[in-house]
């Protein structure tokens, strides 16, 4: 079998089987020739992929049978359509874990990287602290207005949708939290940029002195460079708890 008709199957995979067999499968192939030209392929078919489950069906079904201003019933509408569809939202038990980490720091500046249909958004708005904030990014136009829809469905307003990149996101932040650093970071974007993301973050100076950082979608082969650098810095980083993919990273001192 050629090589590009080997990635067009890999891309074919993407569409027709759930999404954590490929993981696994592209995660076991780490250390194959390939792996940069398929990794490059299953960046690309994700995105396209992302689009097509998460904006055309997911928000659609949420907006047409939640109860408006409940965000509670927003949530479930979300876990039911996911019970029976593909969806790119971090679901019900990753919802509890960030649930559990809000509660326990109560941040009042929050960023999430990666709106996605804004499932994760509304866990984390409903759990803020009145004087708390949520920043979420998302590149893609179409999938931002989408999240933010479902976002004000859900009844909140102490929120910013930045439509940008996550670099031109992160160099924008001062205009939006002034003197005021992150407490917590969500990051649930391309995980080949959760390192660059996370020195700009550092650059910056705008990680709290206690500040959390979770990362989806640790295990996938995007993420090992951040996992490497940030377990090289013990005095600066440890990480926490993890669950299915969703993984607590400690920050001990301004970095």
């Amino acid at each position: 079998m050629s090589l590009v008709l080997w990635c067009s199957v890999m891309s074919l995979l993407v569409f027709s089987v759930p999404l954590l067999p490929v993981v696994v499968v592209m995660t076991a192939l780490y250390h194959s020739p390939l792996l940069a030209l398929c990794r490059q392929v299953y960046s690309a078919v994700l995105k396209l992929s992302h689009r097509k489950v998460c904006v055309s069906s997911t928000h659609a079904y949420v907006f047409s049978n939640c109860t408006h201003g409940q965000a509670q019933s927003v949530l479930l509408t979300f876990d039911l359509y996911s019970s029976t569809h593909a969806s790119f939202n971090i679901g019900p038990q990753k919802g509890e874990f960030l649930d559990e980490i809000v509660k326990r720091e109560a941040p009042r500046r929050v960023l999430e990287l990666g709106t996605h249909c804004g499932y994760a958004s509304v866990r984390i708005l409903r759990l803020l602290p009145p004087s708390g904030k949520l920043l979420t990014v998302e590149r893609d136009p179409l999938t931002a207005d989408r999240g933010e829809e479902i976002i004000l469905v859900a009844g909140f307003k102490n929120q910013q949708v930045l439509t940008c990149s996550s670099a031109e996101a992160i160099s924008s932040l001062p205009s939006h939290t002034g003197n005021d650093r992150l407490d917590l970071v969500l990051m649930d974007h391309d995980p080949e940029l959760y390192l660059q993301d996370l020195l700009a973050l550092q650059r910056g100076n705008l990680l709290s002195t206690s500040c959390v950082v979770l990362i989806n979608r640790a295990l996938t082969p995007g993420a090992r460079d951040l996992l490497e650098y940030v377990t090289a810095r013990p005095q600066s980083f440890s990480v926490g708890r993890h669950l299915d993919g969703l993984m607590e990273i400690l920050v001990h001192t301004a970095v």
